[in-house]
């Protein structure tokens, strides 16, 4: 009858064991969550500043005069998709 107790209470303990195990890597895990959304968010923002920076090279290379041909044609499609992206949003609008 000793030996069921004591391996009943070496089972408590090892449960007791795990569930604080568990616990700590719960929280570590919630941890690591949240430090990836920020990353997460940290690439977002990094990326909208680089397309920024893209848009303001273009409009300086514009400015300046010192496109070269494949620029100037490259420049030249984007303005025309936005210009037809225009027009389709103005016949829904229409219609």
């Amino acid at each position: 009858m000793m030996e069921l107790e004591v391996k009943v209470k070496s089972i408590q303990q090892k449960l007791q064991q795990l569930l604080k195990q568990y616990n700590t890597l719960e929280k570590e895990n919630q941890r690591l969550e949240k430090d990836l959304m920020k990353g997460n968010e940290q690439i977002g923002q990094q990326r909208q500043t680089i397309e920024l920076l893209k848009q303001q090279l273009e409009i300086n290379k514009v400015n300046s005069g010192s496109l070269n041909d494949r620029d100037k044609k490259e420049i030249e499609k984007r303005i025309n998709s936005y210009v037809k992206e225009i027009d389709r949003c103005i016949s829904l609008l229409s219609e």
